[in-house]
């Protein structure tokens, strides 16, 4: 691996990097990995996201590999976002990469932001408290008590989903 060094990314520095797909996938993988992986799991992991398919055929596999030695991982490596030995051929994420991952965990697993998620959960929920207190309809079956406890807990088990699957940069902030 190379000299540690942490660069101080600006944001046309992250869209760049960010508005690669194949970059994106990449970074993905050794987010969840968390340790070094090798450039032949790194290719295979990106090459499955790519086609959705457990296996992926030969040939793809291949082309994500040889876009990634050539192109991709060296462009990463240079930005500072990654540490890439071209010939032992690993890839381990640098301190700086955190400064793309809050651009990363903007989204949840479905495209939506998780301002909207929680923006709509709260929308919706007022909506079915009001109705309820309202007697109106079907909700006149429904105490307030029962949809207001209801909404609480699905927004705190949103809370501790989305803290969870952040938690490498949730503890990060806490703990410095």
């Amino acid at each position: 691996m190379g000299i540690l060094r942490k660069r101080n990314l600006i944001d046309t520095d992250i869209h760049d990097i960010l508005c690669n797909q194949r970059r994106r996938h990449a970074l993905n993988h050794l987010r969840r990995r968390r340790e070094t992986v090798s450039l032949a799991e790194l290719a295979d992991a990106v090459a499955e996201q790519e086609t959705g398919q457990a296996s992926p055929p030969a040939d793809l596999r291949q082309s994500v590999y040889n876009s990634l030695h050539q192109t991709h991982l060296p462009r990463l490596d240079a930005e500072g976002v990654i540490e890439y030995d071209p010939d032992g051929k690993e890839i381990r994420l640098t301190e700086s990469a955190r400064e793309v991952e809050v651009y990363m965990e903007v989204f949840t697993r479905y495209g939506v932001t998780w301002a909207e998620y929680y923006r709509l959960l709260g929308t919706v929920g007022l909506c079915v408290v009001l109705l309820a207190t309202l007697e109106m309809g079907p909700f006149a079956l429904v105490p307030p008590v029962v949809a207001v406890t209801f909404f609480l807990v699905l927004l705190a088990v949103s809370t501790v989903y989305q803290l969870v699957t952040r938690r490498h940069v949730t503890l990060r902030q806490l703990f410095g």
